[in-house]
């Protein structure tokens, strides 16, 4: 994936697309930042932890811009985590991440939220950069009330 982030940014130059160069730039700057504070390899696990930020981040923008009605803001940072979307492993679907979850519940049998994090343990390797963690957390959740 790595490798076709860099592909993807020079025909972004080529083609003269100022918008994906700049979140592409925006992505291995971070990549980099990642590299040299925390002593991380590079690789694609590291590709995925770095768009989900910045995923996360604009679609945190995304609502503040809707709440102060700004529309054009809106559809630009959405245009820009569409770009982002392209660098993240297939996305499961609510179906499919019910089931994983079902799994973990009945490998496990909680009984009650203090084995949420063993849910979580067992779940995360499964479904991350693969689907939102944060809905996942509110799934398991409400399945265990």
């Amino acid at each position: 994936m790595l490798e076709e982030l860099n592909k993807d940014m020079i025909e972004a130059m080529k083609a003269k697309e100022k918008e994906k160069l700049t979140v592409i730039r925006m992505v291995k700057a971070s990549i980099k930042q990642e590299v040299i504070d925390h002593k991380r390899e590079e690789n694609d696990e590291l590709l995925i932890d770095v768009v989900n930020k910045q995923i996360k981040m604009r679609k945190d923008s995304i609502s503040e811009f809707e709440k102060a009605g700004r529309g054009d803001l809106v559809s630009k940072t959405q245009s820009e985590v569409d770009i982002l979307m392209k660098y993240l492993p297939e996305q499961l679907s609510l179906d499919d991440v019910n089931q994983i979850i079902d799994e973990a519940f009945s490998s496990i049998n909680p009984s009650g939220m203090k084995d949420m994090g063993k849910i979580m343990g067992e779940v995360t390797p499964k479904l991350k950069g693969r689907f939102d963690m944060k809905k996942v957390s509110e799934i398991i959740r409400s399945k265990l009330q």
